[in-house]
């Protein structure tokens, strides 16, 4: 019986015992559920159930989800964090994902989005494995506000002109802007967000691989295996093989 202990700190009661909820009659990965209403009630958790996992709300009392991720950071107890937020504020991402934050959604999240988040870093948690891809830093403001608007919503039909748009500068000026910092534009910066989270899936084993290419917003299957394939050097079925080839090992 896998042994993942899940924090939930959300200060709304209904929404924090719903999604408690639904999680434990959902995620049979999660044994445990704790819960926290406020900031110092997520720190004071934190320190006494060690959880694995912890789906933090940014807006909370006494402390906020920024703050208990800095502390439990400094402390070195800070468990893998699924921020929520319902304010789409690119500093929040920014800031989460300097504390190593694994995930952003933005509220209102869908029970089933959450669910499947958990279930993916519950699964990295248990195998040793990557969990999901925090944005690359470039140190850049901009460019890190629209990588992190691109995390959130990889999965859409983004383009170059509405992600400028979102952020408040040109197309013409954030193509140039990502090729500076990254050394490719912004098709191919959007490719490597998709493709590594499609490497996440990959450790379910029950989703196949035009639905894992519909899920990262991919809509032709071929044209996602060619991508993969020249990103990671490995088609997804050669990568899905050394994925379970490593899960074999651990367990001889």
């Amino acid at each position: 019986m896998p042994d993942i202990k899940l924090l939930i700190a959300e200060d709304e009661d209904s929404v924090r015992n719903s999604m408690k909820n639904f999680i434990s009659a959902k995620a049979d990965l999660v044994s445990e559920v704790f819960l926290a209403a406020n900031g110092q009630e997520a720190i004071d958790a934190i320190f006494r159930h060690r959880p694995h996992i912890m789906l933090l709300d940014i807006q909370m009392p006494l402390k906020d989800g920024l703050t208990v991720m800095e502390e439990a950071t400094a402390a070195g107890v800070c468990p893998k964090t699924i921020i929520m937020s319902g304010h789409d504020d690119f500093e929040y991402a920014r800031k989460a994902l300097r504390f190593n934050a694994v995930d952003y959604l933005l509220k209102p999240c869908r029970s089933t989005e959450i669910l499947e988040r958990i279930r993916l870093v519950a699964s990295g948690v248990l195998g040793g494995a990557p969990e999901s891809k925090p944005v690359r830093s470039s140190g850049n403001a901009t460019v890190d506000a629209a990588s992190a608007y691109m995390e959130e919503h990889y999965h859409e039909d983004l383009t170059l002109p509405h992600v400028a748009e979102q952020i408040g500068i040109s197309p013409g000026y954030l193509s140039t802007l990502f090729s500076r910092a990254f050394g490719w534009g912004f098709a191919d910066h959007l490719n490597h967000i998709r493709i590594e989270r499609a490497c996440d899936y990959y450790y379910d084993n029950r989703i196949k691989t035009y639905e894992v290419a519909l899920k990262v917003g991919f809509k032709d299957e071929k044209y996602f295996s060619n991508v993969f394939k020249r990103i990671k050097g490995k088609s997804p079925s050669e990568y899905r093989k050394t994925i379970g080839e490593a899960q074999y090992d651990k367990t001889v």
